[in-house]
């Protein structure tokens, strides 16, 4: 099992999630978070002022899936955060040891 963690800009989050519900995954989570990389933020104007802004806002969608649905999950992400320009984002994918549901107790595959 492996986690799949996705860092991408935030108006392709319907396109990410209608990709990843067309593969047959049914669950992530998303979180708001803010960062930078190569695009090094940029200025804005703000009353008559100019100032940086150094990081810039993205979400993070994490998705537990198994091991044999690693690559397709990791392309559909890719295809749909996919704008071919600078901070399109990232996906990192990290070993998952084990996994509860809580509700029923159910474990590792069982549990997603």
């Amino acid at each position: 099992m492996k986690l799949v963690m996705a860092v991408i800009k935030p108006f392709k989050l319907d396109d990410v999630r209608d990709a990843l519900t067309e593969i047959g995954l049914q669950g992530m989570t998303v979180t708001e978070v803010k960062g930078y990389g190569r695009q090094q933020g940029h200025t804005e104007i703000y009353r008559g002022a100019e100032y940086s802004v150094s990081f810039l806002p993205k979400l993070r969608i994490e998705v537990a899936v198994p091991s044999d649905r690693v690559d397709k999950t990791v392309e559909a992400l890719a295809a749909a955060a996919n704008t071919g320009q600078i901070g399109d984002g990232k996906i990192f994918v990290t070993p998952i040891d084990q996994t509860v549901r809580i509700r029923t107790g159910e474990t590792n595959d069982n549990a997603l």
